[in-house]
């Protein structure tokens, strides 16, 4: 599996710089959609029923969330759940796709993490999937190493030491200018104003896309929740920070793609928490949190 630069294909590194230069921008308002795919699969893949090196289990598909029913024989992964190739293929996407680096195994309760070989053999990946699936991960590894910014004076590449603080001191400018030359990481200009802040500098202009998002999304209307009114569609994880949308359907909980944390998307408490007072598809008895006004830092343990 690719999980450094140091192994990172030349194509997957161009991709990366490709990505990086068009993403800058808009990378703090980055919303990742955990919503399954809505079109059915076109084209499903079998395994081959008389493979010795396949086992096969009479279970549901774990992975197909969609209910498509494929017709393959179900096979175990290596965590004990059954997945046909399509089911297993649709997955590892969609994990590509909202930026992992890992395949974790969808299952309820499970976090298991497969190797990309026995991906690679369960979901019966095509050559040109192959290559996609390999450059994807390597693409994603590299943007979740390379979380960097360029000086807007001098262009060196800067890592920000505080999470939660916008004013970013520059140590090459410092010198040459012989005081200190402050940016702010969100509009990328020079610093104006007090210090620390974590939501803008004083430039005008300065603005926190991902707070702009959680101010402005639209209510959602659950399919399956009852009394719940009020409640926006994107919400800030409360553990990482990472902007998900719900996709209305099944109950209101919600686990994190990126920090693996399950919380309630209506009162945005931890699920075991919500739980205690609530149910599933019940209002929450604190009910519905108001629309977040700061972006949660992740403090990984």
């Amino acid at each position: 599996m690719f999980t450094s630069l140091g192994v990172i294909s030349c194509y997957a590194h161009n991709s990366v710089r490709r990505f990086l230069v068009a993403s800058r921008a808009r990378m703090a308002g980055l919303l990742h959609s955990v919503t399954l795919p809505r079109v059915p699969t076109k084209h499903e893949k079998c395994y081959d029923p008389h493979d010795p090196t396949v086992k096969f289990v009479d279970k549901e598909d774990d992975l197909d969330f969609l209910c498509e029913d494929f017709k393959s024989r179900r096979a175990q992964m290596s965590c004990g759940h059954a997945v046909t190739p399509t089911s297993l293929t649709n997955w590892c996407r969609k994990l590509l796709e909202q930026g992992e680096s890992r395949f974790v195994c969808g299952g309820s309760g499970c976090s298991a993490e497969w190797t990309f070989s026995e991906v690679w053999k369960m979901a019966l990946l095509t050559p040109q999937e192959t290559e996609h699936f390999r450059n994807k991960l390597a693409v994603n590894a590299a943007l979740q190493t390379l979380i960097t910014k360029s000086c807007p004076v001098c262009r060196s590449t800067l890592m920000r030491e505080n999470g939660s603080d916008l004013n970013v001191l520059c140590k090459v400018c410092t010198a040459v200018k012989g005081r200190p030359f402050e940016f702010c990481w969100q509009c990328l200009r020079e610093w104006k104003g007090p210090r620390p802040r974590k939501d803008r500098c004083e430039n005008d202009g300065c603005c926190n896309q991902s707070l702009k998002t959680l101010k402005t999304c639209p209510d959602i209307s659950f399919d399956s929740v009852e009394g719940v009114n009020g409640c926006p569609s994107v919400r800030a994880c409360p553990t990482c920070g990472l902007l998900l949308e719900h996709n209305k359907r099944h109950c209101k909980s919600l686990v994190c793609p990126r920090c693996k944390v399950k919380f309630c998307f209506v009162c945005l408490k931890i699920f075991t928490k919500c739980m205690k007072t609530s149910g599933p598809y019940a209002a929450c008895s604190s009910g519905v949190a108001p629309r977040q006004t700061s972006i949660p830092v992740w403090k990984k343990k």
